[in-house]
């Protein structure tokens, strides 16, 4: 595959940024939008047609099963696209298939076949739910998987990383502090349509990449026509098993997993959630709303530098745990947050757009970790061993990933919602959804307690190295 420019790299960073946003729409908000359940203020723009259209323990289960197909299916799905052979290459005819049934599966999910709460209604968006992650997952993972082939060397490599942390940064700000400022005017399935005007993103792929063709007889011939390209005599990518099972006796990524899992618990069901929160236990709508989020992802870009500063200086370690703690300390600042405590509107909007301003010095650090580790990892395991398959690292990590979310958002936070409201600090006035927060906050502290076990290739990640500068003092010459 050609290599790109630096240019071209930013560019191509800056692809992502339509199925990302497709995908905040529907975990953030299409799933939500199908029942009022959890909503006090403007229910009627926060859900489809202002009622309950889901049975809520059949939607749990499938919300559950799409979340684990979303994981399971990472790992056949990247083998797949690295071994693909079609005379256009490997990777822009898997992008395009993912693209496509990608879009037919969204906006599939915005139809509503029955105007009430029905299984029919469940089955529905259940199936569709599946089909839009997996082709999400499909289109991911194979425009990751060049992030290795279209750069030069490790600084290139560096580079269209911190582009793409930095388009995720955008597309979260506008998905969390303009969606929900929009939503006083306009429903969500409106802005989801909207959204899509993001996908045109993805044409870029389709312009800078440029493939030969892996088709069996023109790699061979290709080979022999050209005995100085080191990188096209190389072996083709490892079968499915052989890569998956390095990958699994890899004990330092298992431990990554443990850590990531715990973060993922907190961070998916916050994200899936946090509207709810606001507009429940809160008691905000529109603009508070907005202002929340603006204060929690305005400043991420400064704080993300920030967390890079602290990890030259300290270690990935050092920098992670502060960024978890901050993040924490932020989730519990918010648990307050209630007219029971802070009574005045104005007042309960400032102490929750400062725990919202907390939140902003760890979610810096969420936008970079998933991609800096497996890397890492996968760099280490190819000085060891010779094996280089960083694709397969990605792809159990969305398998882990998509795990613990579905345990979090498909079981646990459906669920959570239909407790009723109570007496009780936590479950008044919105129920079950009052404990949102809380859960965040534990599951990052578990997290942070795993660093402790992080071996020294890890701790060190980003931090800069003292080199060691021999001052060549020249004798001085003895004149007699």
């Amino acid at each position: 595959m050609r290599k790109l420019t630096k240019k071209q790299l930013t560019w191509y960073g800056i692809a992502g940024i339509g199925p990302n946003m497709l995908n905040l729409m529907v975990g953030s908000y299409l799933c939500d939008a199908l029942m009022t359940e959890g909503f006090i203020e403007n229910v009627e723009n926060w859900t489809f047609l202002n009622k309950t259209l889901v049975i809520a323990g059949i939607w749990s289960i499938f919300v559950l099963i799409a979340k684990i197909i979303d994981g399971v299916i990472d790992i056949p799905l990247g083998s797949w696209t690295d071994r693909l052979k079609t005379k256009w290459g490997n990777r822009r005819p898997a992008l395009l298939i993912g693209i496509v049934l990608m879009t037919l599966a969204y906006f599939m999910f915005m139809i509503v076949p029955v105007k009430e709460a029905s299984v029919l209604n469940t089955i529905w968006f259940g199936f569709w739910l599946a089909c839009f992650y997996s082709f999400y997952t499909l289109t991911m993972v194979t425009f990751y998987a060049t992030f290795g082939e279209v750069t030069k060397n490790e600084v290139d490599r560096v580079y269209l990383s911190n582009v793409k942390s930095t388009v995720d940064i955008i597309y979260f700000v506008l998905g969390y502090a303009l969606i929900p400022m929009m939503v006083g005017n306009f429903n969500i399935r409106i802005l989801a349509i909207v959204s899509f005007v993001l996908m045109l993103s993805m044409i870029i792929p389709f312009v800078v990449l440029k493939e030969r063709s892996t088709l069996d007889k023109d790699v061979e011939q290709y080979k022999a026509e050209h005995p100085e390209d080191e990188e096209a005599q190389k072996e083709e990518a490892p079968k499915m098993i052989p890569s998956l099972l390095y990958t699994l006796k890899n004990k330092d990524f298992i431990l990554w997993m443990v850590i990531y899992a715990a973060l993922q618990f907190g961070l998916s069901m916050y994200l899936a959630g946090f509207n709810v929160y606001y507009s429940g236990a809160m008691g905000f709508s529109g603009l508070k709303i907005t202002l929340c989020n603006v204060a929690g992802f305005g400043p991420v870009p400064f704080t993300l530098i920030l967390y890079n500063f602290i990890s030259k200086k300290k270690g990935f370690r050092f920098a992670f745990r502060y960024s978890l703690i901050m993040f924490s300390i932020g989730m519990l600042i918010g648990v307050f947050c209630r007219p029971t405590i802070f009574p005045n509107d104005t007042t309960r909007l400032i102490v929750s757009m400062f725990a919202s301003f907390v939140c902003s010095f760890g979610i810096g650090a969420f936008f970079s970790v998933s991609y800096v580790i497996p890397s890492q990892i996968s760099e280490d395991e190819k000085k060891k061993t010779g094996v280089s398959h960083p694709a397969m690292y990605f792809a159990v990590q969305g398998l882990f990933s998509a795990g613990i979310s579905a345990i979090a958002t498909g079981l646990i936070w459906i669920n959570l919602k239909k407790v009723p409201a109570s007496d009780s600090f936590f479950f008044n006035p919105s129920g079950g959804s009052g404990l949102l927060f809380l859960l965040v906050a534990i599951g990052c502290i578990v997290a942070c307690l795993f660093t402790m076990f992080l071996p020294k290739s890890l701790c060190d990640v980003g931090k800069e190295k003292k080199e060691e500068k021999e001052e060549a003092t020249p004798t001085p010459e003895i004149t007699e």
